[in-house]
């Protein structure tokens, strides 16, 4: 995104979701609208990510008072887990966010652990992180568990429609059994794509709710 279109970005965005810089509630479906029509600048999309998942509430003026709670939660639980001595400074990031997590994870879970190394590389705030990766993953399982399956079937129809000649010789020489899109599906491209493409799957596949988290 270029220096002008950045610095354009907050009236774009204002007029896209509804909102003059004066209100302070945002459209949160206009806001979503928003992201998989447009582009999100590196500098606001941690912000962006975290409304859409209901880690900040749609107001602005409640943000800094919800962040700070947020960071305390965050804080609480690092503080506990070094107490029992499950992580120390030594333990690598990705591990911790591993281990805070309320929903069940089982230390070698490889797509918690994808998704959390991409997350890092765009998010630099460690509780922004947190938040979003505990969110990103709780709607991996629990609201898209039963759409991940078909998603193989969406593929090839997809691709037959693309190119249905690669489709067919990919049948022919039995590569569709070997390719690695069923890891891909269940990673949401995390480990698969450079990051700035990733980042952009991620801002259009927005299963980031509008729902509150607990």
């Amino acid at each position: 995104m270029t220096e002008d279109s950045q610095r354009n970005f907050r009236s774009v965005y204002y007029e896209k979701v509804g909102n003059s810089p004066k209100d302070d509630r945002l459209d949160i479906e206009k806001l979503h609208t928003f992201s998989q029509s447009f582009p999100l600048p590196s500098m606001y999309r941690a912000l962006v990510w975290k409304v859409l998942l209901g880690i900040l509430p749609p107001h602005h003026e409640s943000h800094t008072q919800v962040m700070t709670y947020r960071k305390e939660q965050y804080s609480d639980v690092l503080h506990a887990l070094r107490v029992v001595r499950f992580v120390s400074d030594a333990t690598p990031q990705v591990e911790v966010y591993l281990r805070i997590p309320s929903f069940p994870l089982k230390p070698e879970d490889e797509v918690f652990v994808a998704i959390a190394k991409a997350m890092e590389e765009m998010v630099e705030d460690s509780v922004d992180c947190y938040w979003i990766i505990r969110c990103f993953v709780n709607q991996l399982n629990n609201k898209y568990r039963d759409s991940l399956p078909q998603l193989p079937k969406a593929f090839e129809q997809y691709l037959n429609l693309e190119d249905s000649r690669l489709l067919s010789h990919l049948k022919t020489c039995s590569a569709m059994s070997k390719l690695p899109y069923d890891l891909s599906f269940k990673r949401c491209f995390a480990g698969c794509l450079p990051e700035s493409s990733l980042q952009r799957v991620w801002d259009k596949c927005n299963f980031f709710s509008s729902k509150s988290i607990e």
